[in-house]
């Protein structure tokens, strides 16, 4: 009987050890995180809205939906673009480096105002590659109807990433997964989550000292992002956003407002888009009535490679959420504007920031 027992229990010993060396092997070679491949080569992928799509398991090229899917995946796998949403300018490409995004296609927005998505050449594109359509944003009535029209018409898998500004870091995770790519996303997404724990962190210590903020965007100074809207995520994140009205628009034009309006809001601080009219309203009679003019204390908000803030509201709101309190409460951060903004370079854009060109980016961003 004890021969018996023994002879089991060597058994067992070596059954345990194979699926232990069996498990590491899987884990090394990331097949932990992939599901089996049918005989198409395909895997199920469930996206942020809930839609089951069949994607390959090796994706080879990806295709950007529009604007705030190009500047997302231009982060994570620049290398992978088949197409760009907009042409990417001189300053765009300085920074992300990558040889193989000059002269790609441009194929457009599939939503939103324009929806000018170029679907003959989407369809082209990558031929005989293995492909997928990435959207990403916020989550809008009619989307899984939307995405389920647009991939039959364009015979590529289709799917949605939510991209929310408290929560970056699942983002990254999803796309990693999709794209086959999770050691990149897995650094971008414990960045975005911890860089938003120390910021929420640090409005616990605010509190109801939350500085009362207005974002002016536009040439002529009379539209600005209001309370609720998708673009303002960051000045409602940390500080009190005086722009309140009916309707709330989720465009980066905006709402239209004046100067009276303003003037009654009277922010004690007020920021204005790039191109807008910061280098102006010093010596512009009108806005020399408004307190936070009269006390220094507005500022432009960086552009480059693209505006921190919003237009569109994307991962560039990551290096946003983490320069605003900065620029409200630096002395409730052990870290300052310049530190963060090399840390935001050199993670996403792997550039590293001189210190010339950081004090020429938050020249008109920095504490006066």
């Amino acid at each position: 009987m004890s021969q018996t027992k023994e002879r089991w229990k060597r058994v067992a010993a070596i059954v345990l050890a194979a699926m232990l060396c069996l498990g590491l092997a899987c884990v090394a070679s990331g097949c932990s995180s992939k599901k089996k491949a049918d005989a198409d080569g395909n895997v199920t992928f469930v996206d942020s809205v809930g839609r089951e799509v069949k994607v390959p398991a090796n994706v080879e090229y990806v295709i950007p939906s529009g604007h705030t899917a190009t500047q997302v995946l231009l982060t994570l796998c620049p290398e992978k673009l088949a197409s760009v949403s907009s042409e990417l300018s001189d300053d765009i490409l300085k920074y992300i480096g990558v040889d193989s995004l000059k002269g790609l296609p441009v194929t457009g927005a599939a939503f939103g105002s324009k929806g000018d998505l170029n679907k003959e050449t989407v369809a082209g594109l990558a031929s005989g590659k293995t492909k997928v359509l990435v959207d990403t944003g916020e989550v809008k009535d009619g989307i899984k109807e939307d995405l389920d029209q647009l991939q039959e018409q364009l015979g590529i898998p289709c799917v949605f990433i939510e991209t929310k500004l408290e929560d970056y870091g699942n983002a990254y995770t999803k796309l990693g997964e999709l794209l086959g790519c999770e050691d990149r996303a897995k650094t971008l997404s414990n960045y975005c989550s911890k860089a938003y724990q120390t910021v929420s962190d640090a409005m616990k210590k605010v509190g109801d000292s939350k500085k009362n903020v207005a974002y002016i965007v536009g040439t002529d100074g009379v539209n600005a992002i209001a309370k609720g809207s998708y673009q303002g995520g960051v000045v409602d994140m940390v500080a009190n956003n005086v722009v309140v009205v009916e309707n709330a628009s989720g465009k980066g034009t905006g709402n239209p407002i004046d100067l009276e309006q303003l003037a009654n809001w009277n922010p004690e601080v007020i920021l204005f888009q790039a191109g807008g009219l910061y280098d102006q309203v010093g010596n512009a009679a009108g806005w020399q009535t408004l307190s936070a003019i009269q006390n220094g204390q507005y500022y432009e908000v960086p552009n480059t490679p693209y505006c921190w803030m919003n237009n569109p509201p994307t991962v560039n709101q990551v290096m946003g959420m983490q320069w605003l309190p900065r620029l409200l409460y630096p002395d409730k951060f052990s870290d300052s504007i310049a530190d963060v903004t090399k840390s935001y370079y050199k993670t996403f854009y792997n550039y590293n920031l001189s210190d010339d060109e950081v004090k020429a980016l938050i020249e008109k961003a920095n504490v006066k």
